[in-house]
This record gives C-alpha cells, sequence and structure tokens, in this order.
C-alpha cells in the first residue's frame, strides 16, 4: 500500500512539473517577442535621431539646435555604438533565454515519457491502474453515447501469494510478465487489458456481450494449459475469472463492485499445484 501510494504522488508530480514546465516556456516566448519588439523600436527610434541630427534639412529642423560640422562624427560613432551595445545586451539576454528554453524543453521530454511510462506496468508491460482511471472513461462515455455492449472481464492469479513467498518475487516477477504476454496474445486489439494491484487483471472489451466473452476466456484457458506443458516449473499456472457487462448510464465503479462479487462467490479456478 504504501509502494502504491508513493507511485501515485510520484505520478502526480510528474503531471504538476510537466504543466509547470509548458508554463515557463509560454512565458520565455513571450519574454523572446518582447525583447525582439523593444530592439527593434530602439533601432528605430536611434536611427530616427541620427537621420534628425545628420540631416536636419531633410528630417527635422529645430528652430534653436545648431550642431557643427565638427562633432557630427563623434555624434554618429556615439549613435551607432549606443546601437550595438544595446543588440549585444539583447542578444546576450537572448542566449539566456534559450539555453533557458532547451533545458525546459529537455526536462518536457523527460517528463511526458515518463508520464507515459507511468501508465504502463513495467512487470508486464500492461497499461496499469492509472492507465485505466484515463482510459476506462472514455470507453464508459463511448458506450453510453453509441448504446453499444461493453463487458469487462476480471481475473486473478490463484495462489500467486503463496507461490511468491515460496518462490521468492523474482519468480513470482516472471510469472506475472509470462501471464501478461498470455492475455496480450489472446485478446484482439480492440480490448483493452490492464494490470491492477498485484495478481490482478482487467479486460474492458467494447462491443462484446457477456455470450461474446466465452471464445476469448476458452482460448486463455488454452493457452495457460499449454504454458503449464511446455514450462518445466514446480508449479502450475491457474486463474480464477468473472465478467459482467457494464449497464448503459450506470457508475463505472459498480460495474468493479459487481465484479467483485462475482469473484468471491466464483468457482472457476484449479488449485495450482506446488
Amino acid at each position: 500500500m504504501a509502494n502504491a501510494l508513493g507511485r501515485k504522488k510520484e505520478q502526480s508530480s510528474i503531471v504538476t512539473r510537466t504543466e509547470q514546465v509548458r508554463g515557463q516556456l509560454h512565458q520565455i516566448s513571450a519574454r523572446d517577442l518582447h525583447h525582439w519588439s523593444i530592439g527593434v523600436l530602439a533601432i528605430v527610434v536611434v536611427t530616427a535621431a541620427a537621420l534628425a541630427f545628420v540631416t536636419p534639412n531633410l528630417v527635422w529642423a529645430p528652430p534653436n539646435i545648431k550642431i557643427q560640422q565638427l562633432y557630427l562624427p563623434q555624434l554618429l560613432f556615439g549613435l551607432i555604438s549606443l546601437i550595438l551595445l544595446f543588440n549585444i545586451c539583447l542578444l546576450i539576454q537572448k542566449s539566456s533565454l534559450n539555453a533557458t528554453r532547451h533545458t525546459l524543453i529537455s526536462e518536457l521530454v523527460v517528463n511526458e515519457r515518463l508520464e507515459s511510462l507511468s501508465l504502463v506496468d513495467p512487470v508486464t508491460q500492461l497499461l496499469n491502474r492509472r492507465g485505466m482511471t484515463q482510459l476506462i472513461p472514455k470507453e464508459v462515455a463511448r458506450s453510453n453515447r453509441m448504446g453499444g455492449n461493453l463487458t469487462f472481464m476480471k481475473i486473478d492469479i490463484h495462489g500467486f501469494n503463496e507461490l511468491n513467498a515460496k518462490f521468492g518475487d523474482t519468480e513470482g516477477n516472471v510469472l506475472l510478465a509470462d501471464f501478461g504476454k498470455l492475455l496480450k496474445a489472446v485478446f484482439r486489439g480492440g480490448d483493452t487489458v490492464f494490470r491492477l494491484d498485484g495478481h490482478e487483471f482487467l479486460i474492458a472489451m467494447p462491443d462484446t456481450s457477456e455470450l461474446q466473452c466465452e471464445p476469448p476466456l476458452q482460448r486463455l484457458l488454452r493457452s495457460v494449459e499449454q504454458w503449464n506443458l511446455n514450462n518445466s516449473k514446480p508449479y502450475e499456472l491457474s486463474f480464477r475469472w468473472a465478467f459482467t457487462a457494464y449497464a448503459i448510464g450506470s457508475d463505472f465503479e459498480d460495474t468493479l463492485r459487481t465484479l467483485d462479487r462475482k469473484m468471491f462467490l466464483t468457482k472457476n479456478t484449479v488449485v495450482p499445484v506446488f
């Protein structure tokens, strides 16, 4: 439980930091545009002032200001130096903004990759519970909108805790990974398989009634039987299952509770041999 809470906090912090980085990138883009606008405006103003003093009869003829020809080169050099210094300052700030932008973009890429990976269980490479909370509402909304069938199957590996205690976490993870591969091979592309906590799995099957769940279930039973025959393990893999159809307009949590009740009452199991 503590590990699960820790993962949730870590995932939440990743999402929060990602939003913060996006906001900072937006602010940098706004500052970048602001700097360029100031630079262009400054160049225009200084250039207009230079033209006013150099060619007063063409641009501006101030009645009380007379500039000796001797000072015009110095004045022009000063204006040009001012423009150069101002642009150098802008370029330094732009370089600093670009470095910050590059750092933030790199962090954003990493965070988005971590956010994507946080939806996937590292052991089975199936979507995890967080992935379920993001994807299932879309399937439920689609079923409510279109009125189509939506059936959920819940599976748990029978006797997994005892197996894990006897043979260790490494062997337990191997079994979970192999079972995940069997699930991905059995269920069609339109179905979505999630690994919930521990040794429980949930399969969402759109456009599928409860009767239509039987063929993939039989395929999974045969795959598990074949896995037991092909592996020289000191135990046999078995699982319990239950499925129920989503009632249009109902709460998905009610569907999960129905699955839990069916799993508790089910006799769909074969006792594993250790």
